[in-house]
């Protein structure tokens, strides 16, 4: 669970009003006969105008980096499907049409890449970069991607200026005192007021049911009677809302690296759990750079790796890395090892020349680059979406007490991140708007097989998620990856998965029962 986006404003397709954050709402006349109506309503309507419509293809604008063939265009949804004739905000949409004949199509597959704040756009680029894992599959379908609702070129939120988020170095997340705390209290509620004050009118709306609904209207802008769907992190949580909304408009669907959907886990759960699996994919981590410490001499054991990361926050924090690398982006550099193993070598060799006297590639590496203003409005709003998400789709605890209580306790045992993630989603504490109660995920009449992949030491989505989405959607299977724990399986190298991915995908047909898969290749150094 975290975020990617782009921010663009040239080309074609791109409405003026959308820079603002939407297109206009309807006349007075057309305001003043709408009406409220149910969600399932707003959204059938929604679908429906969709549908007709459809989609105005077109060459992407030169700044979305996305070359012919992908196309792109947009879909218009509600900003409150309970309201479908009020404010209407316009999403990003691209797709590579598939590869194979016109017998071999099947449809669209449409892709979630987490976050919440993700953008899928590149993923039509699986297509042109020639990606052999997918290259059957692209002979039966179109590749569409999107960006959600506030995400990118969606209508995208903010809630700092860009270049004051990415200013460096930060605090160390983890307190010394109850001074530091409070300053971190501070920073959370400031960051929570401005998230109100420069995107108020989509915070309410900025929902998973809502990103469910834009789904579902996409479906149907594309001509597709069903959906086929391909969820990954957050996509997976996203996909277990829409197949529980949605459960006879679902075809296909596989979800990787599995949210734990349990309205209980929703969100503030889910982060502290993340703690805990982020600490043991940590220790894999140093355990493999220990092993290979004739490379990297940084430790030869994982006591001696940890101890020379200690030794690495405590001089950041006293003195940052170039004047701008202290713990807070240590820890944001670092965090890739437990997320993904192809993070494994780069980190451990930028780590090890450091220590060897090259500072200049640790600071390229973790610092901001400054100068990168669309990269910056990017991360910036990556973060706001996936804190506008988590904070509106369930109620958060308001009691600080409580906060300091559950990380202090885990920051005892799982210090990796136990502090960091905290402080980022402590603004959900102080929320200006309604908070939500999230969708009791479970299996409608209708609902197809739907396919989980999962590797057990995933720090990002904890196995017991998929555990747990397996047993609410029945007739489910539930692909195993044991003893690995890159976050997203259906990218990696693994035939026993990837097979079994492709023959869902393309016949529909799962195994009779469960599978377990033998991990894929360790990295090497």
């Amino acid at each position: 669970m975290r975020r990617t986006a782009v921010l663009g404003s040239a080309g074609a397709l791109i409405a003026g009003t959308l820079i603002g954050g939407a297109i206009s709402a309807p006349s007075a006349t057309a305001e003043s006969r709408h009406h409220q109506v149910s969600e399932v309503q707003g959204v059938e309507l929604a679908a429906a105008r969709a549908a007709r419509s459809g989609i105005d293809w077109q060459d992407c604008p030169a700044d979305w980096a996305l070359a012919k063939p992908i196309q792109c265009g947009w879909v218009t949804v509600p900003l409150d499907y309970a309201r479908p004739d009020g404010k209407q905000i316009k999403l990003a949409v691209d797709r590579h049409v598939s590869t194979g004949t016109k017998d071999e199509r099947q449809g669209a597959l449409l892709y979630n890449p987490g976050g919440p704040g993700g953008s899928g756009l590149r993923f039509p680029t699986r297509i042109t970069n020639k990606n052999p894992l997918w290259t059957n599959t692209a002979k039966a379908y179109d590749f569409v991607g999107f960006d959600p609702r506030g995400v990118g070129h969606s209508a995208p939120i903010s809630c700092v200026d860009p270049q004051e988020f990415a200013k460096a170095p930060k605090a160390d997340p983890v307190p010394d005192s109850e001074a530091d705390k409070r300053a971190q209290r501070k920073l959370a509620a400031e960051y929570a007021d401005g998230c109100a004050r420069r995107s108020g009118d989509m915070l309410p709306h900025m929902t998973t049911p809502n990103t469910a609904r834009d789904l579902d209207v996409i479906r149907a802008a594309l001509g597709e009677e069903k959906l086929n769907y391909l969820g990954v992190s957050y996509g997976t949580y996203l996909g277990a809302v829409y197949g529980t909304l949605f459960p006879t408009h679902v075809r296909r669907m596989v979800v990787d690296s599995v949210v734990n959907p349990a309205k209980d886990n929703i969100w503030y759960q889910a982060n502290l759990n993340q703690d805990i699996a982020f600490q043991g994919r940590w220790d894999d981590w140093k355990a493999w750079v220990a092993k290979n410490d004739s490379v990297f001499h940084i430790g030869n054991t994982p006591a001696k790796v940890e101890q020379a990361w200690l030794e690495l926050r405590a001089a950041a924090k006293k003195n940052p890395i170039g004047g701008v690398v202290g713990p807070a982006e240590l820890i944001g550099f670092f965090q890739s090892a437990p997320y993904y193993d192809s993070s494994w070598a780069p980190i451990a060799r930028i780590w090890s020349d450091y220590l060897g006297g090259d500072t200049q590639a640790l600071v390229d590496a973790a610092a901001p680059d400054m100068s990168d203003a669309a990269g910056n409005i990017s991360s910036e709003n990556g973060n706001a979406v996936y804190t506008a998400v988590e904070c509106t789709d369930a109620k958060w605890p308001t009691s600080w007490q409580k906060w300091d209580h559950d990380n202090t306790r885990l920051h005892k045992d799982y210090p990796f991140m136990t502090w960091a993630n905290a402080w980022m989603n402590l603004p959900c504490a102080t929320w200006s708007a309604k908070q939500q109660t999230p969708v009791n995920v479970k299996t409608g009449k209708g609902l197809p097989p739907v396919l989980i992949v999962q590797s057990t030491r995933d720090a990002a989505t904890p196995y017991q998620g998929a555990v747990e989405l397996h047993k609410r959607f029945k007739g489910s299977r539930l692909i195993t990856e044991r003893d690995a724990g890159s976050h997203g399986v259906t990218g990696l190298v693994n035939p026993c998965i990837n097979e079994r991915v492709e023959t869902y995908l393309l016949t529909g047909r799962t195994d009779r029962n469960d599978v377990t898969c033998a991990p894929h290749a360790t990295p090497k150094p």
